[in-house]
């Protein structure tokens, strides 16, 4: 063996030293020349540099993210920051405001809130209970924690972002630290929200040179993209109007189909219906800016730009872009919420003449938004189709003719045969429990969408569990909307029972709070006995009657207090026991 085979390659030796070990080693026993390899390595090991060890990596810091949502737009959004935040050395926990304990608050040193403001100023449904916590008088102090607030809302509301306005407020009132400013989101959200993301965690990161072990993040890649947003077309396959034609109603049932495979709804889901501004209402709107003869912009009008809402913003913008001096006076002087109340954007450019371009007019509007439907189908039912329940809506203000963008599309110019874009909006805080249990379902109006899809769906899977349907509307002679099937279902034990309400018939209007209240008995003890209840539709009034007539059948039937009461709803919403799908 020569000394090159010993001789580590870093050993300190010239070539003829190498030569000169390899006389001696000619001469060395087997042995002897192992030793004299070992020792050779063992020099060359301790001469070589230290393996880098790396100190422990730090622990992730925690990141608490609170969501308030109806729609589920702020959920999204929260769950966006979760998995952004996991990437950045944090570790989150995203919790539900309905979820929430306010004496839990003060434990969090860094916390994000997402919260949409639902119709004029009030939290979601879902968050009211721990919204009225946060603003009482018993909410903790917050000395040490960092926070920031993304708000969501609608600039045709007046008080738009107002629920995340006032939480950001309460925030610092009670001493925590605002990390970046808020953000309030109009409906198109998508690109501010994820510039506001981006930055809050690089601000709430902790200094580079004690965060452990960070991966760097490419913000420029939205969260949840592996999840389509996008719409797909589908072909209506029914279009029939479930009112009579003495009924000062237009209800549609609108069933869809889809060239492959229906989305993967299940029960309690709402499929987003992209809707098209009334082509009349487009020409009206492009001849009083004198812009009649831009085709492209007709286009762009007709599919993609909301022509309707009128809000402050749109009285800015408008006074920027043409300088108008009646406009300007209005906002300066504090009655442009009072002139735009009832009015839509067809207003404002009759009443303030002025020549525009394409592109005043386009910044003018914002995007048109999709609507949001109740799923009124199962797909063990119905198979690879979506049904749908739209009441139309129409309306005068003004001396002029109205209707809702999506409603009177679906009513009048969406018939068999033709095509329309969906999206699957899922809500799995509106899903059936387990086949054995018992529900009731509270849903007047369009509000019993979701309960057709919920009877279909026990139907056809054998559910054990008892099924309770407290339905209202005008007539019951004009506007009993799917009766038939609810006495299909009466007989074939799918449903057990229906209460009915309908407002017109007797001298003194009957809603189906008042059929609730008729009903406490049987209904606290379905709900003792372990029921599950829904109530989807109107959330102005319905929404709110409907749990107070609730807290009044619990202090009635089991002898409480109205505050001990309202404890036991409250209870049962925390316990998701009561849920609710409202618009």
């Amino acid at each position: 063996m020569s000394a090159s085979a010993l001789l580590p390659q870093t050993a300190p030796f010239g070539d003829d030293d190498r030569l000169s070990l390899d006389r001696v080693l000619s001469a060395a026993s087997p042995i002897q020349r192992a030793w004299l390899a070992g020792f050779l390595a063992g020099v060359d090991a301790g001469q070589a540099p230290a393996p880098r060890v790396d100190a422990p990596a730090r622990a992730a810091e925690p990141l608490t993210i609170l969501f308030a949502s109806e729609s589920g737009n702020a959920e999204r959004l929260a769950q966006d920051v979760a998995k952004l935040a996991r990437k950045s050395g944090f570790k989150p926990k995203v919790v539900d405001f309905a979820d929430l304990d306010i004496v839990d608050l003060s434990k969090q040193s860094r916390l994000v809130v997402i919260a949409a403001t639902w119709g004029e100023g009030e939290p979601p449904a879902r968050a009211t209970r721990a919204y009225a916590d946060l603003m009482g008088a018993s909410a903790p102090r917050l000395e040490g924690t960092t926070y920031a607030v993304l708000a969501l809302g609608d600039t045709a509301y007046a008080e738009f972002c107002g629920v995340g306005k006032a939480i950001d407020a309460r925030l610092a009132e009670l001493g925590a630290v605002r990390a970046v400013d808020r953000i309030d989101c109009d409906l198109d959200f998508e690109a501010p929200a994820a510039a506001w993301i981006k930055s809050t965690l690089e601000t709430l990161a902790p200094a580079l040179e004690n965060s452990g072990n960070v991966v760097a993040v490419d913000f420029s890649i939205r969260a949840g993209a592996e999840i389509s947003r996008e719409p797909v077309v589908a072909e209506i396959v029914e279009h029939v109007n479930l009112n009579s034609s003495r009924s000062d109603k237009e209800t549609v049932h609108l069933a869809l189909g889809f060239d492959g495979t229906a989305p993967a709804y299940e029960p309690g889901d709402s499929l987003e219906l992209f809707p098209e501004n009334d082509p009349a209402l487009v020409e009206s709107v492009l001849a009083a800016t004198g812009l009649g003869g831009e085709d492209a912009l007709r286009a762009t009008l007709t599919t993609e730009r909301d022509i309707t809402t009128l809000s402050i913003k749109t009285l800015e913008t408008f006074a920027a872009e043409t300088g108008h001096a009646d406009v300007r006076k209005l906002l300066e002087e504090g009655h442009a919420r009072a002139w735009i109340e009832s009015r839509q954007l067809i207003d404002l450019v009759e009443a303030f003449p002025a020549s525009l371009t394409a592109q005043q007019l386009t910044a003018i509007t914002r995007p048109l938004p999709p609507r949001a439907y109740s799923i009124a189908s199962s797909r063990k039912e119905v198979g690879d189709e979506a049904h749908l329940l739209i009441a139309a809506v129409r309306y005068q203000t003004h001396g002029r003719a109205r209707g809702g963008v999506a409603s009177t599309f679906v009513a009048d110019r969406l018939k068999a045969g033709a095509a329309t874009r969906v999206r699957l909006k899922p809500n799995k805080h509106f899903r059936l429990p387990d086949p054995a249990t018992d529900i009731i379902m509270i849903g007047p109006g369009t509000g019993i969408a979701p309960f057709r899809a919920f009877v279909q769906e026990r139907r056809v899977i054998g559910a054990s569990g008892k099924s309770w349907l407290f339905f209202g509307n005008r007539r019951y002679t004009h506007d009993f909307l799917y009766q038939l099937e609810w006495q299909d279902a009466l007989k074939d034990g799918s449903l057990a029972r229906i209460d009915l309400a309908f407002s017109r018939d007797t001298p003194e209007k009957v809603y189906v709070q008042h059929r609730l209240w008729e009903q406490r008995r049987d209904l606290v003890g379905w709900l003792d006995n372990g029921a599950q209840l829904y109530v989807c539709g109107d959330a102005k009034a319905m929404a709110k009657d409907v749990r107070a007539a609730l807290v009044a059948a619990f202090a009635d039937v089991k002898a409480l207090s109205s505050e001990a009461a309202e404890i036991a709803i409250s209870d049962l919403e925390r316990g998701r026991r009561y849920h609710q799908d409202v618009y």
